[in-house]
């Protein structure tokens, strides 16, 4: 048997950072695998109405990315599409493995751009009914609900902005918020508020969910006094749509990096973290604003920081 082939680069994640990434790194001639665990361009696929990514207007998350992955692989970017499981570093070597169920990749320098997934809220019957009455996407799932009845948990742009999608459908939707004012900015909490059909329940939580196939049933507490109240539905006539939050893609590194109390990976401005060769991008890392093209600037960022790491020539 040979020697392994030892990369110049991992990047683990295949969305706007990571496709970010490899465009840039491939213009750099540096030997780079991206793995991709479920679909390339990750949670973004799922965004129905893209209006914020400068020179793209009114186009959807799909199109978008599928642009962005042709274009890396027509620059000769590898995309495999494998789960990364873990990465650990040879202190001797400095050499990184990258583990996946298939296989394991040697590498000189990884860049961690796996985004982050939904936070569960926690009610009773969250995970029993998840797919049957219990969603965390509004673009995949609001069709079942055309003429029915939403309730969405949140306060943030996310759910304000979800709960907006929904009226195309629901011709109900609640929004069901556990502090007193909204975390949405200015311009989408108003869009909210105008809304008619969109009804705000502040200082409320959902604490059970319940029903047979389909929900039949829904619970809710007052935040003030703790009194809760149980509402009955058709089997079916109902669903709740979950914004808390998203849980950052950042347990596969082990002791290898710095996170916050979130679980966000911390970086310097040039994307590396406290491991040398170890680099994060996008959602999973620590930053202000969680966007589309944040996550696109944030990978070229990265693999421009690679390259003169490996101590090759960087374009101005």
């Amino acid at each position: 048997m040979g020697e392994q082939k030892v990369y110049d680069l991992v990047i683990v994640g295949g969305g706007p950072a990571g496709l970010s990434a490899a465009i840039y790194a491939q213009r750099a001639l540096l030997d780079t695998v991206t793995l991709e665990q479920e679909a390339v361009g990750g949670q973004v696929i799922l965004t129905s109405e893209v209006d914020n990514y400068p020179g793209v207007p009114h186009t959807d998350g799909f199109t978008l990315v599928d642009a962005m992955q042709s274009q890396a692989v027509d620059l000769g970017a590898n995309i495999v599409m494998e789960n990364a499981e873990r990465i650990t570093r040879d202190e001797e070597t400095g050499l990184f493995e990258v583990s996946t169920p298939m296989a394991t990749y040697v590498t000189k320098t990884v860049i961690v751009a796996g985004g982050a997934t939904p936070r569960k809220a926690g009610f009773e019957g969250e995970e029993r009914f998840g797919g049957r009455g219990v969603s965390y996407c509004a673009t995949c799932d609001g069709m079942f609900y055309r003429g029915k009845q939403v309730f969405v948990i949140g306060g943030g742009n996310s759910a304000c902005e979800e709960a907006l999608f929904l009226t195309r459908f629901a011709n109900k939707v609640t929004l069901v918020v556990r502090k007193d004012h909204l975390r949405a900015q200015a311009s989408v909490g108003r869009q909210v508020e105008e809304n008619e059909k969109i009804t705000v329940r502040y200082l409320t939580s959902i604490v059970k969910v319940d029903g047979d196939q389909l929900l039949t049933s829904i619970t809710f507490r007052n935040n003030v006094t703790g009194e809760e109240t149980t509402e009955t539905y058709d089997e079916g006539s109902f669903g709740v749509f979950v914004f808390v939050g998203r849980v950052p893609a950042s347990e596969l590194l082990g002791e290898l990096v710095e996170l916050d109390k979130q679980g966000y990976v911390i970086t310097k401005d040039d994307m590396s973290t406290e491991t040398p060769g170890l680099f994060a991008a996008g959602d999973v890392r620590q930053k202000p604003l969680r966007q589309i093209v944040t996550a696109a600037a944030d990978g070229a960022i990265a693999a421009t920081s690679v390259s003169a790491y490996l101590g090759h020539p960087v374009a101005g």
